[in-house]
């Protein structure tokens, strides 16, 4: 069996998980957080979103957020932008990378953005030849790669059409997203064999929500058919919120944990990772979803 020699991690926490916080974060404990994750040895840290304050308000200060990161040589911080309008608020503020998010399913397309997933491959398309104008890297989303909450089970062949859609409009990487969490190995493996007949697996990021258990079984099965880019949240922050019941991104600190088992190198410091954690679930008044935060301290 052959394991990438060395994984990276996209934290995806500031993003993901805080914005299906009930209240939004204050810009200080965002700030507080990304400096953690920084210290942590995080390399990319999806830091805020650019979509309409309506919608999700708990993104309504990711400008001024990203103007007051003190950003490290080696870090970027992607923003998420949805359209046009969301690039123009991005380059505002100086934003070097972007992330465009597109689903396999027709319903949650609809539901997500109002709009199908032609039109949705349409608008990015424009969005595409401005940021390259602007010398912006943009990171491409697939969602509900293992499953849809209106649709049930997605044909890999389908997330295979999306995926390829977005890397053909010059997308540099693709995270494919168990949005509801439902996927089971076989079928990870499965998405990911019909997905590398048209992306090169070097260009693919896992992104695996925890809502059943089995996200790490899920990561450790596409690793072995050579993914090497994993996304995670730390201390398990996020969900879905068009598919309820959705837990959250699976923790990485347990990512971490797995992978210091395997032997596959991140950069990252386990540590100052739980510190993270601890300072945003103290925050949130909750306990760390993360199961290894949890074990040691239980331990201690």
């Amino acid at each position: 069996m052959q394991l990438p020699e060395r994984v990276k991690i996209v934290e995806v926490g500031p993003r993901d998980g805080l914005q299906n916080e009930a209240a939004p974060v204050p810009v200080e404990v965002k700030l507080g957080l990304i400096e953690r994750l920084e210290k942590a040895g995080v390399s990319v840290i999806e830091a805020g979103s650019f979509v309409s304050p309506k919608w999700v308000p708990q993104m309504a200060s990711s400008a001024e957020l990203f103007q007051q990161i003190d950003q490290k040589p080696g870090v970027s911080y992607p923003m998420l932008v949805p359209n046009l309008k969301g690039l123009e608020s991005a380059l505002s503020v100086g934003v070097k990378e972007i992330a465009i998010f597109a689903a396999a399913s027709e319903s949650f397309t609809q539901k997500n953005i109002n709009c199908s997933i032609e039109d949705s491959i349409a608008r990015y398309s424009d969005v595409m030849v401005q940021a390259k104008q602007h010398g912006l890297l943009v990171r491409g989303y697939v969602s509900c790669v293992l499953g849809c909450p209106y649709e049930g089970e997605i044909a890999p062949e389908r997330v295979a059409d999306v995926a390829r859609s977005l890397y053909e409009l010059g997308c540099y990487e693709i995270s494919l997203g168990d949005t509801v969490g439902v996927g089971t190995p076989a079928k990870a493996q499965q998405m990911i064999d019909a997905v590398t007949k048209c992306v090169p697996v070097e260009n693919l990021a896992a992104h695996f929500h925890d809502t059943y258990g089995q996200a790490l079984a899920n990561l450790f099965a596409v690793l072995q058919r050579g993914v090497s880019i994993i996304d995670s949240s730390v201390s398990g922050l996020g969900g879905c919120p068009y598919a309820k019941g959705a837990s959250g991104n699976v923790a990485t600190e347990d990512v971490l944990y797995m992978l210091n088992g395997l032997g596959i190198q991140t950069g990252l410091d386990m540590e100052r990772l739980l510190q993270a954690g601890d300072f945003i679930s103290r925050y949130l008044q909750r306990e760390p979803a993360s199961k290894v935060a949890r074990a040691l301290s239980a331990a201690d």
